[in-house]
């Protein structure tokens, strides 16, 4: 890199950087202790990062994030609608709609009843359908919120919106945010964490991206099958000796980089060399199920240790939990049932019911659920409404709705055992407790000990939060 590509702007002005280095009378390296007196660059630069302090005493120490994207229907799970049996083929009435903007459909489509029975469970008497045998029986560990809305109906933005307070990418994760404020506690791997058990996730790495904080906040995403993480293996004929030798030359390199220019990319380039290199040793350990227990192993529903499945995928969160992940997000996809609901909900939840509710149990069985904050659900609800279009072969299906929808959350802070918030009889509008994404995500970082006002970034001049200026902890749901 030349001199003026360095220390120059396109426009040919001095840059910032170049001024205080070479003209501020020892301004740059006073600019340069600042940088380093702050913690997360003086970690990364001592490659061992150290846990910050929380802004109160949180139940939580970490997150397991259940995202069913393509959104499951609420009306098939979890919030049961007699009405729309009577209205069954009929449209509803023009002045439940209003004004509404829907995806697929017209206003004038037809209700759908839903096909499945539902029941009670638990003492806390938890109304959940056939389709969800083993999430039921554990209704009592569980707080479902039926009220959630959102602001975004397709499922991009959806998506981002719920992971990161923001439809369009490039603001910084949920995760990114708790490590962020909260740092590691294994510094063998990754804080943040992502698996992914289905085709592929509308909003991409935008879900968990670092966006303007500094990258090595960014989730890492693990492989469900093989090599947790590609290129982390050495090539043949490097041994671990000569690895390490290499990392420290390069090491010498990047750190007089840093003490000249300051710059804490290159501090969390070292961090990353680092983590990359234990990884090597720690990720192979981790993802190694053969020493799991044979009752362990059918109480998620795993035939195949190997084979990559939803359910893989929450025996590993759970080993992550005990070795000290911050965040860890499943992301299963598929739920987007616009043609043959019945068939399409049928399937994934024989897939993800028995896991989700083996984690939780595992979880509480150890001991790591109360500091351990799990929580389910998908990116928007689905429409009391039909969906049939035969120009895309779609039938019985149901489109997008953000107006109302059902999550639950469970441990780390949660106060099991009951259902909170409640739809019109129709189950298209919040009749009470309305539960905003933006409130989703400030009770998480709540259940944490993190203050979503207080949690901010100074970037390009403003204060940013998670929760942008919006969201408001939901005290009802806390333990």
């Amino acid at each position: 890199m030349n001199c003026q590509s360095r220390y120059f702007d396109p426009h040919g002005s001095v840059s910032r950087r170049w001024f205080l280095r070479e003209c501020g009378m020892g301004l740059g390296k006073i600019g340069l202790a600042s940088l380093m007196a702050n913690p997360l660059v003086r970690a990364a630069s001592a490659m061992a990062p150290q846990p910050l302090q929380p802004h109160f005493q949180g139940k939580a120490k970490s997150v397991i994030h259940l995202f069913m994207a393509g959104a499951p229907s609420q009306l098939d799970l979890f919030d049961p609608k007699p009405e729309l049996e009577k209205l069954d083929g009929k449209p509803l009435p023009p002045s439940v709609i209003g004004g509404q903007r829907l995806a697929f459909i017209r206003p004038d489509a037809g209700v759908m009843a839903s096909k499945f029975k539902f029941s009670q469970h638990g003492q806390s008497g938890a109304v959940v359908s056939e389709l969800l045998p083993h999430t039921a029986k554990i209704a009592d560990d569980l707080c479902f919120i039926r009220s959630v809305k959102t602001d975004q109906f397709n499922h991009a933005p959806a998506q981002i919106f719920f992971n990161t307070g923001f439809l369009q990418p490039g603001r910084p994760s949920i995760g990114s945010w708790v490590t962020y404020g909260l740092g590691s506690m294994n510094k063998d791997l990754p804080s943040f964490v992502v698996l992914s058990t289905g085709a592929g996730i509308s909003g991409g790495a935008a879900n968990w991206s670092s966006g303007f904080l500094p990258t090595v906040h960014s989730g890492v995403r693990f492989r469900n099958s093989g090599d947790p993480i590609l290129n982390t293996a050495s090539p043949k004929g490097v041994d671990r000796q000569l690895q390490r030798a290499t990392l420290d030359l390069i090491g010498d390199f990047n750190r007089a980089q840093l003490d000249a220019v300051g710059d804490p990319e290159i501090a969390t380039r070292i961090a990353s060399h680092e983590m990359a290199f234990r990884l090597q040793q720690s990720a192979p350990e981790l993802t190694d199920l053969s020493g799991e227990p044979k009752h362990i192993l059918e109480l998620y529903g795993i035939e195949d240790i190997n084979k990559p499945t939803y359910a893989r995928a929450c025996l590993l969160a759970r080993r992550m939990i005990e070795r000290g992940v911050r965040f860890i997000n499943i992301y299963h996809e598929g739920w987007d049932a616009h043609s043959d609901l019945a068939g399409n909900h049928g399937k994934l939840c024989k897939e993800t019911d028995q896991a989700s509710s083996a984690l939780v149990t595992d979880l509480k069985q150890r001991g790591l659920l109360d500091e351990t904050l799990v929580v389910w659900g998908g990116e928007f609800g689905r429409t009391p409404m039909v969906e049939s279009n035969p120009s895309l072969g779609r039938s019985l299906g149901r489109d997008h709705h953000p107006s109302a929808f059902t999550i639950w959350m469970a441990g780390g802070g949660i106060k099991g055992g009951q259902t909170y918030g409640q739809t019109d009889e129709l189950g298209y509008h919040i009749v009470e407790n309305p539960v905003h994404v933006h409130d989703v995500q400030a009770t998480i970082l709540h259940c944490l000990g993190l203050d979503h006002e207080r949690l901010t970034y100074l970037y390009s001049g403003r204060h940013f939060r998670l929760t942008d200026v919006h969201g408001h902890v939901v005290k009802d749901l806390l333990a």
